[in-house]
């Protein structure tokens, strides 16, 4: 079996940032924050909005207790698909981009414009703080 990267302390405390991250996140789909979510939510989802942001909430709940909890290989897989969770919700950032749509205070087309950048860097942190990575690399 192959043993998991090791994370420095940086890449622990990166983790734990955006595991935190998820879980207020995800407490904010269900609670405070939910007709917020909902102008993210592309029109070609065939879900109701409100239900698109619960949905996303609970997922986005458990992917931040995993990031926080997962250890080992378990933990490798977890980046990889929380990663493969930011690439999945992009088109909601482009949508809220094209549509012209304001919330959490992205209310210029400059400031929408600038948030679809953060999406890859939260993907690079995803693998980069779990060992991700590192894994990738090694493989091929």
């Amino acid at each position: 079996m192959q043993q998991p990267p090791h994370t420095t302390t940086l890449q622990n405390v990166a983790r734990g940032l955006l595991g935190t991250f998820m879980l207020v996140a995800g407490t904010g789909h269900l609670t405070f924050a939910r007709q917020e979510f909902q102008a993210q939510v592309p029109d070609f989802i065939p879900l109701n909005k409100d239900t698109t942001v619960l949905a996303s909430g609970v997922v986005e709940i458990g992917l931040g207790l995993a990031l926080l909890t997962l250890k080992g290989q378990n933990r490798v897989r977890m980046g990889m698909g929380l990663a493969a969770f930011y690439a999945a919700v992009f088109p909601g950032n482009i949508h809220q981009y094209t549509h012209h749509l304001s919330a959490f205070g992205l209310d210029t087309d400059a400031k929408r414009f600038g948030r679809l950048f953060m999406q890859p860097v939260l993907m690079g942190v995803a693998l980069w703080s779990t060992g991700a990575l590192r894994a990738l690399q090694k493989k091929s």
